[in-house]
């Protein structure tokens, strides 16, 4: 049985669109310069509507996270592990942490992004614990 999908809006269809390219986005004002996730239609630091799509090197560390001991819905694998990953462009995204084991992980672990297929048209955004450069 699979998960539900993921069912991209107008507003959110180049967040997914990136993905499946196995990049990572986030909407960056135009004016102020923040930079937000989810996709909103203004800025949520300065409220304009002169947003847009900035590409994220995917990098991060763990703000929070909860293991799940129970699925939310039929589909998904448990124990998972539920976490807020603080991106070093400065926003934050909820996600699954994968590549380890629930009592593995720790608030601080420096993580990057892999994608994860989920059905035809869909690659979900993860963070696996981040390997060092060159392996």
């Amino acid at each position: 049985m699979f998960r539900p999908q993921p069912q991209p809006t107008e507003l959110s269809r180049p967040f997914w669109e990136a993905c499946r390219h196995a990049e990572l986005t986030c909407m960056v004002c135009n004016r102020c310069g923040a930079r937000f996730f989810p996709p909103a239609a203004a800025c949520i630091s300065c409220l304009s509507a002169d947003v847009g799509w900035q590409t994220s090197a995917g990098r991060g560390r763990v703000y929070s996270f909860t293991v799940l001991h129970r699925a939310p819905f039929p589909g998904f694998d448990v124990p998972a592990i539920l976490a807020i990953v603080e991106l070093d462009e400065g926003y934050s995204m909820i996600t699954n942490r994968v590549g380890c084991q629930p009592g593995e992980v720790a608030v601080g672990d420096d993580v990057e992004v892999v994608f994860e297929r989920q059905g035809d048209d869909i690659e979900l955004p993860l963070f696996r614990p981040r390997r060092p450069p060159g392996s």
